[in-house]
C-alpha cells in the first residue's frame, strides 16, 4: 500500500504530493508553484507577500456565511536532515516514504511530516465539498525552521480571520494553548592555520547513530550530543598527552539536537598506541551512561593521513575547553505548567569555515522572555570567556497561554465528542508561530493540534497513521462547530 491510498484519501493523497516537492528552509519556491496551482485546480482564491508566504480564501457552506473566519496554518518548509550513509538531494529529490506498520518513515532522511501533514490537512480543508464550515483562510509560511521568518515578516492584511487553528503540533489528543520564545546565539572562533607536526599520528574520531530531534520537543528526553560527545573525549585526551586538533565538525541545524560529529587530532608518536585502548574505555563509559535511550551509538576512532595543516594551539586549547563546557540541555522546568520545560539551550552545531573561522551554533528557548534572555546571556558569557566572538539573532517571542480561549473549549468540546475522552490542554516547549502572528493581529484567539509524531528534525522521524483520521475528524468536527455559533 501506499500513502496516497490510506484514509481519509484526500488527506493522504495531497500528503504524497508535498512529500514529491522540494522544500528545505529558503527554498520554497517549488512548493509554493504547487500551492499555487493547486489553489487554480480547485478555482481557490490565492495569493502571494513579498516574503513567498500564501493565503488561499474559500467561502462558507451556504447558510453559515456569517460565522467567523477560521484561519488554517502551517509552514511550508521542511528540515533536511540525512544519515552520513544516504545519497539525497534535498533541492532536486523527492522523499522517499514507506509504510512501516503502524507508521509513515522515510528512508535515510526526514520525512516532513513537520510540517508537511499539516499543510496536507489544511489543503484538504480547502478542497472538501462535504464539510460544513464557514469562511476560511489557509496561510502557508515560509522558512520557519530557521527562525519564523515567514511568520515575522507577514505581509499586511494577509489574513482577516479572528481564529486561528495552527497545524503544527506532534501529540494527538492533546491541544497546545502556548509555546516557548526563542533565541540563537553564534560563537565564532578565529584560529590561525600551523603547519601538522611530522613526528605526530592523526587520527579521526566520530560518533553516529544518535536519535536527535527537535531541540525544543526532544530536549527533555535526555539524549546523547554528538558535539558534546567529541568534545569531552578530546579534552579528555589533552588532559593526558600533548595533541594538535586539526579539525572538528558536528551537528547540521540550529533547532535539532546534532546526531554526528568528529574530530581530526594528532598526538605524538610515542603515545598513539593508548590512544584506541582509551576510546575503548571512554566508549564503555558513554555506552553506560546512556543505555536505553541511544541504541544506536557507534563511536570510533580510524587513522588518518597527516593534514597539512592544524588549528593553532591556543584556540583549539579554548575551543574544545568551550564546546566541553557548554552548557545544554534542559535549564529548568516550568512552576506554572506541571511538566512543561520551561528554559533550555542546544549546542547545536559546530562548523569550520573557510576564513579561518570555526562557527559555534546554538539555540535557547524558554516561555518566560526574561529567562530566555538570561540563557542566552549565559551562553554569550560562556563563549566569550574562551575568546570568541559572539552574535545572537533577533530572537521570536513565545505564544503566552489564553486559559479563557473560545477556540480551545471548542476543539476540547470536538475532541471529546468524537472520541469519549477529554484532550490534555498543554503549553509546548518548541517554537510555533502564534506569538509573532499576535503581534501582528492581536486580535487573534488561537489553537494547536495535530497527530502524532516521533523523532522530527532527524532521519527517524515518523508519523503515526491512525492518529491522521483522528486529526482529520477533529478539525472537520471544530470548523463544523464554529460555523454554528
Amino acid at each position: 500500500m501506499e500513502i496516497k491510498d490510506l484514509q481519509p484519501t484526500l488527506l493522504w493523497s495531497a500528503f504524497d504530493e508535498i512529500t514529491k516537492v522540494p522544500r528545505p528552509s529558503c527554498h520554497e519556491e517549488q512548493i509554493r508553484d504547487y500551492l499555487l496551482e493547486f489553489a487554480k485546480k480547485h478555482s481557490i482564491e490565492a495569493k502571494t507577500d513579498e516574503v513567498g508566504n500564501v493565503v488561499m480564501k474559500k467561502g462558507a457552506t451556504p447558510g453559515r456565511e456569517n460565522a467567523p473566519t477560521v484561519v488554517l496554518q502551517a509552514h511550508m518548509d521542511m528540515v533536511a536532515e540525512k544519515n552520513s550513509d544516504v545519497e539525497h538531494d534535498f533541492l532536486k529529490d523527492p522523499i522517499n516514504t514507506y509504510i512501516d506498520g503502524d507508521w509513515v518513515k522515510a528512508k535515510g532522511t526526514t520525512l516532513g511530516a513537520d510540517n508537511g501533514i499539516g499543510m496536507a490537512a489544511a489543503l484538504a480543508a480547502m478542497a472538501d465539498t462535504e464539510i460544513e464550515h464557514g469562511p476560511l483562510e489557509a496561510l502557508f509560511t515560509v522558512n520557519e525552521e530557521i527562525g519564523l521568518e515567514g511568520a515575522e515578516k507577514l505581509g499586511k492584511d494577509m489574513i482577516s480571520g479572528k481564529i486561528l487553528i495552527n497545524l503544527d503540533s506532534e501529540d494527538d489528543g492533546e491541544i497546545f494553548i502556548g509555546c516557548a520564545g526563542g533565541i540563537d546565539t553564534t560563537a565564532i572562533f578565529d584560529y590561525k592555520r600551523s603547519f601538522s607536526p611530522e613526528n605526530f599520528t592523526y587520527f579521526k574520531v566520530s560518533v553516529s547513530g544518535l536519535l536527535g530531534g527537535h531541540s525544543g520537543g526532544d530536549i527533555h528526553l535526555g539524549r546523547a550530543n554528538a558535539n558534546k560527545l567529541i568534545a569531552r573525549f578530546i579534552w579528555a585526551c589533552s588532559n593526558k598527552w600533548d595533541i594538535e586538533v586539526s579539525s572538528f565538525k558536528g551537528g547540521n541545524l540550529r533547532n535539532a539536537i546534532p546526531r554526528e560529529a568528529e574530530a581530526v587530532f594528532g598526538i605524538h608518536n610515542d603515545h598513539k598506541h593508548l590512544v584506541t585502548k582509551f576510546l575503548n574505555s571512554y566508549r564503555e563509559e558513554i555506552l553506560l551512561e546512556f543505555k536505553g535511550v541511544e541504541p544506536s551509538m557507534d563511536l570510533k576512532i580510524e587513522e588518518v593521513s597527516k593534514p597539512e595543516y592544524c588549528i593553532d594551539s591556543d584556540t583549539s586549547v579554548r575551543l574544545v575547553r568551550a564546546l566541553y563546557s557548554a552548557p545544554h540541555g534542559v535549564i529548568s522546568m516550568s512552576h506554572a505548567i506541571e511538566g512543561l520545560v520551561e528554559t533550555s539551550t542546544n549546542l547545536a552545531a559546530v562548523r569550520m569555515e573557510d576564513d579561518c573561522k570555526i562557527k559555534v551554533t546554538t539555540s535557547q528557548r524558554s516561555s518566560l522572555e526574561s529567562r530566555k534572555n538570561d540563557i542566552a546571556g549565559q551562553v554569550e558569557a560562556h563563549f566569550q570567556l574562551a575568546g570568541a566572538h559572539v552574535s545572537h539573532s533577533d530572537g521570536y517571542p513565545g505564544w503566552a497561554p489564553n486559559i479563557d480561549s473560545e477556540i480551545m473549549k471548542v476543539s476540547a468540546e470536538a475532541y471529546e465528542e468524537l472520541f469519549g475522552v477529554k484532550p490534555q490542554i498543554k503549553a509546548i516547549h518548541a517554537g510555533l508561530e502564534c506569538g509573532l502572528f499576535l503581534n501582528k493581529y492581536p486580535h487573534l484567539d488561537m489553537v494547536s493540534f495535530g497527530p502524532t509524531m516521533r523523532d522530527v528534525h532527524s532521519p527517524d522521524e515518523k508519523l503515526l497513521i491512525p492518529t491522521v483520521e483522528k486529526f482529520w475528524k477533529h478539525l472537520c468536527k471544530v470548523l463544523e462547530k464554529i460555523s454554528e455559533a
